[in-house]
């Protein structure tokens, strides 16, 4: 089964390499998506996948890379209309919104 899920994840999130780790992680666990740095200070990022590998991605931002202190994050389900704001296929920074 095919899952999309758009994760917030709020606390100490960015200057801490959170988009390259979020991009890492869902390369190794095959996910599409997208990840961004958000004016807010939080970080927003879309998995789609197998939903074991969501599931393990959504796990894993619970606790964010070396140096990030994660507070809260924030899970809704997704759908392709979020997906498709990166270009191609694969997993994807993006710019700050």
């Amino acid at each position: 089964m095919s899952l999309v899920r758009h994760v917030v994840v709020h606390g100490r999130v960015q200057g801490v390499g959170f988009r390259m780790w979020a991009e890492d992680l869902a390369e190794r666990l095959g996910l599409e998506g997208w990840v961004r740095n958000r004016r807010d200070g939080s970080v927003e990022a879309v998995f789609a996948g197998p939903e074991q590998a969501v599931r393990a991605a959504i796990d894993a931002c619970r606790e964010g890379p070396r140096g990030a202190r994660v507070e809260t994050v924030d899970v809704a389900e997704g759908d392709a209309i979020l997906l498709q704001q990166r270009e191609g296929a694969g997993f994807a920074v993006l710019r700050t919104a």
